[in-house]
């Protein structure tokens, strides 16, 4: 029984549960492939913009080199977050001395680049968990609906049995077409079911090892640029140290 035939001979309840498993569908297969370009791109521009990083000569060089590298935005808040507190040493310095302009600016160097950068870090992790929710929602739920389906199928299929057998003394009994459109309908309840929730789950694992990787990589970028620039007083808004800057 094909999908338009069980919509036109189920009843009601049974036309709403297989609706419900198709938006469930199209709203996992519409994230699936979002992420799946999201996340695709973003592993290779997070790794090439954090070498891109490292190797510039100048902090302003490396801005740059990361917006040309970072396309997904996963890095570049991080970059831009650094930027904007060596461009104001002094007011970082005054905020030292326990002079902050606002309760936002407290605290020495250090914890208030960590603020940047976990704030930075943060946004990029709720861009890479998006839609992971659905998907679990979907895995979860849709073998739970397809199952109501099959068990409202087979509650009508009996009710038709039921109905023929009283009946059957006046028309000589009944036929298996009576139940078998109640019968399918339940079936491919269980199968629909079944094609919605597979696919949502193993999206969701695949997509959770790799937001996993990328997690790992913006961590330790943020914890090299932390032990890095975090502890410098006062350093030079355009230039990095004079040594290259290499990662421990």
């Amino acid at each position: 029984m094909s999908l338009a035939q069980m919509l036109a001979q189920g009843d009601g309840v049974g036309r709403a549960v297989a609706l419900l498993l198709v938006a469930m569908s199209v709203a996992s297969w519409v994230t699936i492939l979002w992420k799946t370009w999201l996340l695709r791109g973003g592993t290779r521009s997070v790794l090439r913009s954090i070498a891109a990083f490292w190797q510039a000569p100048t902090l302003d060089e490396a801005g740059v080199r990361v917006q040309a590298f970072d396309r997904t935005r996963f890095v570049g808040p991080a970059v831009e977050a650094l930027r904007r507190l060596a461009a104001d040493p002094v007011r970082i310095d005054g905020a030292a001395r326990g002079m902050p302009s606002s309760l936002q600016d407290a605290g020495d160097r250090t914890q208030h680049l960590t603020r940047l950068l976990r704030d930075a870090l943060h946004a990029a992790l709720r861009r890479l968990q998006a839609g992971q929710i659905l998907l679990a929602t979907v895995g979860a739920t849709a073998p739970f609906v397809g199952l109501l389906g099959t068990v409202w199928g087979i509650h009508g299929a009996l009710a038709v049995i039921a109905g023929s057998a009283g009946a059957a003394g006046a028309s000589g009994g009944f036929t298996i077409d009576k139940v078998a459109g109640p019968v399918g309908e339940a079936l491919v309840m269980t199968a629909l079911g079944l094609a919605v929730a597979i696919p949502a789950v193993l999206a969701y694992n695949v997509f959770g090892r790799v937001i996993g990787r990328i997690e790992a990589e913006l961590e330790g970028f943020a914890h090299d640029l932390l032990g890095v620039f975090g502890h410098d007083p006062r350093p030079a808004p355009d230039e990095l140290p004079s040594s290259r800057i290499v990662p421990v």
